[in-house]
């Protein structure tokens, strides 16, 4: 049988679609909304056999130091070609020199080790319908007026400019705030995604205000279905877990061309945006 040829070009609004059919073959939850946001918000490449996309990658940039690495799929046909491999790399290029995040699944974490990424910690993912969760009085909601504090907070814990982010985040609604002295010292955000909610990002000085964050925004939403992509060492999940949040498996967070010693910042990220953007 005769090779089908597959040609790589710039990821455009018309290819929406046709990723959306790959996201859902490979079973992932993402609605076209959830595409177009990410798609805003990066460049990338497409494969394509003729019209029919068959691969994808995107290259998320956070100002000039950083970027993520993320939506990296092979249509089933096309696997063992090295397409899953190029396409990396032809994004990796796109951040120059940017240092390169991105989230790795076992079945990907051989090829990021050969393109230079080292695993820096374990992401483990939470869902399911949201049982009862006591309002806690500490947090409460602000709009975008709120923005220019979340984002220097964001930058504190995540150690780049994500500004496009959270304006996009703003969009979707207010941000759950814990002041104090009436300063914003920590924050979370709420949105639609997949088949119901997600909770992310999640910023604090510590688990306690992490956790007084996600409960504050999950008591609005008992009997929904959310998602929330959490640190594993930040010791969430037995909160999590009896919120209705079952641990339905994770990821490991890969970092390539990280440059200068970890600091230690004031604030950290508890919450992931989402698996993609960090």
């Amino acid at each position: 049988m005769q090779t089908e040829t597959f040609t790589l070009a710039p990821f455009e609004a018309h290819h929406l679609d046709g990723a959306l059919g790959l996201s859902r073959a490979a079973g992932w939850a993402h609605r076209r909304e959830d595409w177009e946001m990410i798609w805003s918000l990066s460049e990338g490449r497409v494969a394509l056999v003729g019209d029919r996309v068959v691969g994808t990658a995107l290259m998320t940039p956070f100002g000039d130091t950083c970027s993520a690495i993320n939506m990296i799929i092979v249509d089933e046909s096309q696997r063992g070609r090295g397409l899953g491999r190029q396409l990396t790399s032809d994004v990796m290029e796109l951040a120059g020199d940017r240092e390169c995040r991105l989230t790795a699944t076992s079945d990907g974490l051989p090829l990021y080790e050969k393109l230079g990424f080292v695993a820096t910690h374990q992401i483990v993912r939470h869902q399911g319908v949201i049982g009862h969760v006591d309002t806690p009085e500490n947090v409460g909601w602000i709009g975008r007026e709120a923005l220019p504090a979340i984002k220097a907070l964001d930058r504190a814990a995540f150690g780049a400019d994500r500004d496009a982010l959270h304006n996009a985040l703003a969009k979707d609604g207010p941000f759950a705030v814990i002041r104090n002295g009436g300063n914003i010292v920590a924050f979370g955000a709420t949105r639609c995604f997949g088949r119901g909610e997600v909770v992310g990002p999640v910023v604090a000085e510590n688990a306690e205000q992490a956790r007084d964050l996600i409960a504050f925004i999950l008591s609005g939403k008992e009997g929904r279905f959310v998602r929330i992509d959490v640190l594993e060492q930040a010791g969430l999940s037995p909160w999590l877990e009896s919120w209705g949040l079952a641990h339905e498996g994770g990821v490991v967070a890969m970092a390539r061309g990280a440059t200068g010693e970890a600091q230690t910042p004031e604030v950290r990220t508890f919450g992931l945006a989402s698996q993609a953007l960090g």
